[in-house]
């Protein structure tokens, strides 16, 4: 895979990691860890357990192959999201891709904690509900949706956000007991570090 500002990186399409065991526990733990919690964070929330988490984490942070997911959008801006595992420097890269551009730009990344420019709710949900059939990729409302969660930067959600995350974690193989626990963690870790600023432009905006 060749994406322009990544050409020292071994990128490989990694959309056939999703439906293992471990990956939304990798993928999204960290961002249940920090902050006030009543319960302990645990990778059971999101399927498997801590050993399918270590071994999914061999795969995800491997420097040899640096896992791609394509989100791609029938109808304006897709996403791509890049594990960097450069020694030393690793963390998860998102950007988006324009259409009738040749590169894709970025545009927030995660090291440790969430730094860029993000996404509203609304703008969360059009990309994650437009796939692109066409298009190599994730085509998954459900999987599109987690996947673009952490760019969320929206302090004002919707009454549904609860029910629509709880509905996306149990169809990617979260129990339905702890579903719920798991998107209440999140909800809190991304009001908490929300700073989208109304009068920013958009990055779907291609502006």
């Amino acid at each position: 895979m060749l994406i322009k500002g990544y050409d020292l990186g071994p990128l490989v399409p990694g959309e056939s990691l999703l439906v293992r065991p471990g990956f939304w526990s990798n993928y999204l733990l960290a961002m249940c860890s920090d902050g006030e919690c009543a319960e302990r964070p645990d990778p059971e929330w999101f399927g498997g357990d801590g050993a399918d988490a270590e071994v999914m984490s061999e795969a995800l942070f491997d420097p040899e192959r640096w896992p791609v997911f394509r989100v791609p959008a029938g109808d304006g801006p897709g996403a791509v999201v890049i594990y960097r595992n450069l020694d030393g420097d690793y963390g998860t890269d998102y950007l988006l891709t324009h259409p009738g551009r040749s590169y894709a730009e970025q545009i927030a990344g995660w090291d440790g904690d969430f730094s860029g420019a993000g996404l509203t709710w609304h703008e969360l949900i059009r990309l994650a509900d437009s796939p692109s059939p066409a298009a190599e990729g994730v085509q998954d409302t459900d999987t599109r949706f987690l996947l673009l969660l952490p760019l969320l930067t929206d302090p004002d959600l919707p009454e549904t956000a609860s029910a629509r995350l709880v509905a996306a974690l149990t169809a990617v193989g979260a129990p339905q007991d702890t579903a719920s626990i798991a998107a209440e963690h999140l909800l809190a870790h991304l009001a908490r570090r929300s700073r989208h600023d109304p009068t920013w432009a958009s990055p779907l905006s291609g502006s």
